[in-house]
């Protein structure tokens, strides 16, 4: 298995940018009648975090999600550090060529 860093690049300054989760997200409820105190606490998923960086980066976040579901996974490390695996080295290959082809500098892979 090979594990890779996800860099986009950002929208407002053009630095190399990795999402990170700082905290999870906590969601709760409103209730009409009367105060409800639940909250779930809960880590994005690899999916959700691409996706919320819509706007905040140059790549287009669903064509990334596409070409990465068809080469690999996409993980959160300890809840916190977006990675990318693939199974072989082909496949690491192949999703690093068709990023750049599809998606130029504006998404860049780094083994870690």
């Amino acid at each position: 298995m090979i594990r890779a860093k996800l860099w986009f690049r950002c929208a407002g300054a053009f630095n190399p940018v990795t999402p990170v989760v700082w905290r999870p997200a906590v969601i709760g409820w409103k209730a009409r009648e009367k105060q409800i105190d639940f909250a779930i606490e809960r880590a994005f998923n690899g999916e959700e975090l691409i996706s919320r960086m819509k706007g905040w980066v140059t790549a287009d976040v669903k064509m990334v999600i596409k070409i990465v579901k068809r080469h690999g996974y996409l993980k959160m490390l300890d809840e916190q550090d977006l990675v990318v695996e693939t199974e072989t080295e082909e496949d690491f290959e192949n999703l690093k060529n068709d990023l750049t082809d599809s998606l130029q500098d504006h998404v860049d892979l780094e083994r870690v």
